[in-house]
């Protein structure tokens, strides 16, 4: 055992393992391979960390980019949402609801104009302790101005309408300055409690030049389903009333020949037609005979009691009423669409 000992503490010290084991011609060497390592490891950067790098880079930047097109169209898409909330916040309508229940009506009159006092009822929906002792004010806001009134002042409310348990039928008069879309807002105590969107038709302004007996509200009393229909000799009109030969085929500003026919004329002795013509879309009063307001009437014709020629001159298209005054009192109101 102990000669076995022997011989391994030989091996062990030999030049490999014992005294000066590096030559300096060899540490040099060696010196020299290690820089060339370090250099090449500058040099020749990992293949692998650079092809992870790059690609880390490419994803970065395809979702910097993705987010920005997600928030832009994310934008644009509130946006046109809200152009279209917008739109719908001023289409006509006559109720209001909240959480899918209908909190209130309301009725308006049916010749609803600017410039006059009209009559509204508003019927609410809830409980009378809902509004008991609550101040009740009304606003209106104007769509094409942005004009925004007060046209129910503060109110109290005491009691409920009168044959109801509630305020089922509120009544009041409001004003509105100018025709066209009106939002109506109530409000109850300060807060808001809803709003219905309404159309008011515009004030009506008479010629200067006009007779005395034509008043805005023989223009409030049209109704405008009430279209004229065919009759017997080409007469366009209301069967047993009135009727024109003519006004079916108009040239807009141009001078044109109508026959005016009237049904239950008795005394034409002198009797005089006053024509008014009204244009629907612009509501405004124009003067449609060239010569004047009114003409004379004569004898029956086409089946008629009377009738009487004239020249008369439309200056737009459009819907018109036709409004007809015998006497000064007035007759019968012919609608026509008038083309160009």
């Amino acid at each position: 055992m102990e000669k076995e000992l022997s011989n391994l503490r030989n091996a062990m010290n030999s030049s490999t393992h014992k005294g000066i084991h590096f030559t300096d011609l060899q540490k040099k060497k060696i010196r020299a391979s290690l820089h060339d390592s370090e250099k090449n490891m500058i040099r020749k950067p990992n293949l692998y960390i650079y092809l992870i790098t790059t690609l880390a880079a490419s994803l970065f930047i395809l979702l910097f980019y993705t987010d920005i097109i997600a928030n832009l169209s994310l934008k644009d898409g509130v946006k046109q949402g809200a152009k279209q909330t917008l739109e719908s916040e001023w289409k006509i309508r006559n109720d209001y609801s909240r959480n899918g229940k209908v909190l209130f009506y309301v009725f308006e009159d049916p010749y609803l104009s600017a410039g006059k006092p009209f009559g509204y009822i508003f019927s609410f929906k809830e409980p009378f302790d809902a509004y008991k002792g609550k101040e009740i004010e009304i606003y209106a806001t104007h769509k094409d101005t942005g004009e925004r009134i007060n046209v129910l002042p503060s109110k109290k409310v005491t009691e409920p309408s009168s044959g109801y348990s509630s305020l089922g039928r509120f009544t009041t008069m409001l004003i509105l300055p100018k025709g066209g879309l009106w939002k109506y807002e109530v409000y109850f105590d300060k807060k808001f409690y809803g709003d219905v969107v309404l159309s008011v038709g515009k004030e009506t302004i008479l010629p200067k030049n006009i007779p005395n007996f034509v008043q805005t509200s023989d223009f409030e009393k049209i109704d405008w389903n009430r279209k004229a229909v065919y009759i017997d000799n080409n007469i366009l009109g209301n069967k047993h009333k009135s009727g024109v030969i003519g006004a079916d085929m108009p040239s807009i500003n141009i001078n044109q020949k109508w026959m005016w026919h009237l049904w239950g004329i008795e005394n034409r002795k002198e009797t005089k037609l006053t024509v008014v013509g009204f244009h629907r879309e612009t509501g405004t009063v124009h003067q449609i005979l060239t010569t004047s307001w009114t003409i004379g009437l004569g004898g029956e014709n086409n089946g008629a009691d009377a009738h009487a020629p004239s020249s008369v001159n439309i200056p737009t298209a459009g819907e018109w009423a036709i409004l007809l005054y015998v006497d000064g009192k007035l007759f019968d109101v012919l609608v026509y669409n008038i083309k160009d």
